[in-house]
């Protein structure tokens, strides 16, 4: 008999007086959830509906922030069922699915903020050739890559694990994430692997390439003072989700694989920082830092009010 037709649910192990604060818990996480959702899809549709916000940089913003609540999505309903629910559990394949969408819409949030960051690189670098660089068909192929690529390969993450033996049914987090390899009765050598060459492909070189094309960047409006301010405008924005999303990540990825026995509350804690700041953080910077945005921001809540 497959071993996995015993395997009925994983049991999540890092709430923290659930039953005493669920109620607590449920709402100040679903007014975040409908602030993320409202805040984000607000820019995203003044970007949709102004045509001189049809460029490739506001596109791709549009593309991010439309990221960030599909990865809000497919943790949100879940985690808000646990905090109403006596037992906080998750059946195997739906952890396997939350596991693959958690990853899959984080590396495409790098890859989309490597594109951004090209994006950056080219109109302030070579502004003459911008416009043929930049092409639709150009900017579908990059939009295009940014989630098929990342999910081709975290399915093979998916495949590798789905393949392994579990011999316990009780993660110490309150999500499927890298936790997940805790489950197995042997730990894979390859999944481990694998996972380092994700890490790399989706982490450290998307950083590294930004970081790279801001430097040159700088170079370049340190040389035109014609372009500082440009730069200011459009970078800082960019770089500062990077920050934010590059520290989360890490500490999400290598916490659990360093395996430091930290109290409950401070993993609760930290998760939930990774749940929260990042989704509400970037249509806060946007908002507030891209100049075109913030002018349409302001107009619409004057109409409001």
């Amino acid at each position: 008999m497959d071993y996995r037709l015993n395997v009925t649910y994983i049991t999540f192990g890092g709430h923290v007086e659930v039953h005493k604060y669920r109620y607590l818990y449920f709402m100040i996480m679903f007014m975040v959830y409908i602030l993320i959702i409202s805040s984000n899809f607000t820019i995203v549709g003044i970007i949709m509906i102004h045509k001189n916000l049809h460029e490739p940089m506001y596109i791709f913003i549009a593309a991010l922030l439309t990221n960030s609540v599909l990865f809000s999505t497919a943790i949100y309903p879940k985690l808000l069922i646990d905090f109403l629910s006596d037992k906080q559990i998750i059946s195997y394949p739906a952890c396997l699915f939350q596991l693959f969408s958690y990853y899959w819409l984080a590396a495409s949030d790098f890859v989309l903020l490597s594109i951004m960051s090209y994006d950056r690189y080219v109109s302030i670098c070579n502004p003459l050739k911008y416009t043929t660089i930049m092409q639709k068909k150009t900017i579908n192929i990059l939009l295009f890559s940014a989630w098929i690529l990342p999910a081709s390969l975290f399915s093979v993450t998916i495949f590798l694990s789905v393949k392994k033996e579990i011999c316990e049914f009780h993660l110490k987090g309150i999500l499927c994430n890298s936790t997940f390899q805790t489950l197995h009765c042997v730990r894979s050598r390859i999944l481990n692997i694998y996972g380092l060459l994700n890490l790399v492909t989706f982490l450290i070189v998307p950083v590294l390439f930004i970081l790279f094309t801001y430097s040159r960047i700088l170079v370049v409006s340190y040389r035109c003072r014609g372009v500082r301010r440009t730069a200011a405008q459009t970078c800082l924005p960019h770089l500062l989700v990077l920050i934010n999303f590059s520290c989360l990540t890490a500490y999400d990825v290598l916490l659990p694989r360093l395996e430091l026995d930290s109290p409950k509350i401070v993993r609760l804690i930290m998760a939930l920082q990774v749940l929260i700041y990042h989704p509400l953080f970037n249509p806060i910077i946007y908002g507030l830092k891209m100049r075109r945005i913030y002018d349409h921001l302001k107009k619409l809540f004057c109409r409001m009010v």
